[in-house]
């Protein structure tokens, strides 16, 4: 299961089991609003039903005490069958469309398991540290842990989609201080570090909290030296009103500056804005968390729920491009005046409320443009970490020398999908960084996704 993850030595035994404790809790807190019906509803065949989500993250540890727990019994050959996901390797699953097409196990005994497995994994995490082979247990166990925190974003997406016709309610949120940003950022070229540098977290003790330990996933390596023409791009995300412009200029009508794939689903599937837009008496809504809104009164914040092809036809209307992943990488992490890169466009130290809209801040929406001036990058620009992920011109492709980690999660995926890049509103702190590469296919938009434009120079 695991080649050369990073091995995690005895005393990270400590950090992994409160590790284990908090993210655990958290996936329970996001789903303890739901009604018991909502649980077990699909409405579309991209997203899950909220009790598969709780059960699919207690299978993943369920297969690490099959395999590192001697004389562990499996807890249900069904829930094996149900609550795997895409794993081949691990027997026989239920097809992604059919999650919600069954009312068994039901949420109780998902829950029930949920709490047998966690049980199992207390008692086994307090003792690995004994056993040789205690590092790459635990890296396991991290990575399981990485793996419910993506889940964790996906709940926020599914939740949406079931139930955002029954959001009425404001969610109540600090004042923010918000700077103007305009204007695109100068960033010149030459040969860039692409890619996670574990020796830039590894040495010395470890910070406290949900970074204790470092982790990168395996797409995110070897580092390695591209070449960069000198390049422009947006200090800011493409917002509402920049949007709005697009829409009222003709942009869903106009062919010119569509990739064909694109014009195909605006005509097939009858596009005319983003996703969770609609009009009400001619004027253009949008449906979020809080409710239904105008899109006059959200014109500075960040637009979302659009694909890649929508990214790409905003782009070419305004004269610009996409970045590639590297071009935002760089304007992300590096600092020429250190002639280094940095895990956070401010810094290396971790995400705070004050530096960008992630899980923790509770918003549970994008925050206006400028609201994180702290969180600038070395050339300015704004909400790189938070708020959207960013649509990069960039195939999902593995690096150079890439070498899988983990059977199955990422490596399977490299073929007919993009990259993103920066976390979003529904992402952990933990669980983000600039070398973070996040990938869906050019046309889907449940997601939280957004973008910024770039040019050449």
């Amino acid at each position: 299961m695991v080649s050369s993850i990073q091995q995690i030595t005895k005393p990270g035994t400590r950090s992994i089991a409160n590790l284990y404790q908090q993210v655990r809790a958290r996936t329970l807190e996001i789903v303890a609003p739901l009604e018991i019906e909502d649980y077990v509803i699909q409405t579309a065949e991209f997203m899950s039903p909220p009790r598969w989500h709780i059960g699919h993250t207690s299978w993943f540890f369920e297969t690490v005490l099959q395999k590192y727990q001697p004389g562990y019994k499996i807890y249900s050959e069904e829930f094996l069958f149900y609550f795997n996901s895409y794993y081949e390797g691990f027997g026989q699953r239920i097809e992604r469309p059919k999650r919600g097409t069954r009312s068994r196990p039901t949420v109780a005994e998902t829950k029930s398991y949920r709490a047998h497995i966690d049980e199992q994994m207390a008692q086994f995490i307090e003792k690995v540290s004994d056993r040789d082979d205690a590092g790459e247990i635990l890296a396991i166990v991290r990575l399981g842990l990485e793996h419910e925190m993506q889940h964790q974003e996906l709940l926020v997406y599914d939740i949406k989609h079931l139930l955002c016709d029954q959001f009425d309610a404001a969610i109540s949120a600090a004042p923010l201080s918000i700077e103007a940003v305009s204007g695109m950022a100068e960033v010149e070229g030459g040969l860039f570090e692409l890619g996670y540098g574990s020796a830039r977290r590894d040495a010395g003790e470890p910070p406290a909290g949900m970074r204790a330990l470092p982790f990168a996933w395996d797409n995110e390596k070897p580092q390695h030296k591209v070449f960069l023409e000198d390049f422009l791009i947006d200090r800011a995300p493409v917002s509402n009103g920049d949007y709005l412009e697009f829409m009222n200029a003709g942009g869903y009508q106009d062919f010119r500056w569509w990739h064909s794939a694109g014009w195909e689903k605006v005509n097939q599937d009858g596009w005319q804005a983003p996703l969770y837009w609609e009009q009400r008496a001619g004027e253009w809504m949008i449906r979020d968390f809080a409710g239904l809104h105008r899109v006059a009164d959200k014109l500075n914040e960040p637009v979302y729920h659009v694909s890649f092809l929508e990214a790409s036809a905003y782009a070419k209307w305004a004269g610009k491009r996409l970045p590639t992943e590297a071009e935002w990488e760089k304007a992300a992490s590096f600092s020429a005046a250190l002639n280094a890169k940095r895990e956070f466009p401010w810094g290396d130290t971790p995400p705070d409320r004050s530096l960008g809209n992630l899980f923790e801040n509770g918003l549970w929406s994008v925050a206006p443009i400028g609201s994180f001036p702290e969180g600038k990058s070395a050339y300015l620009c704004q909400q790189m970490i938070g708020d959207v992920w960013e649509w990069t011109t960039s195939d999902y492709t593995p690096y150079p020398g890439f070498k899988s980690e983990f059977d199955e999660y990422n490596d399977k995926w490299f073929v007919g999908q993009k990259v993103l890049r920066g976390g979003s509103f529904a992402t952990p702190r933990a669980h983000i960084r600039t070398t973070y590469r996040n990938f869906f296919h050019p046309e889907e938009r449940w997601m939280v996704s957004g973008f910024r434009c770039a040019q050449d120079k």
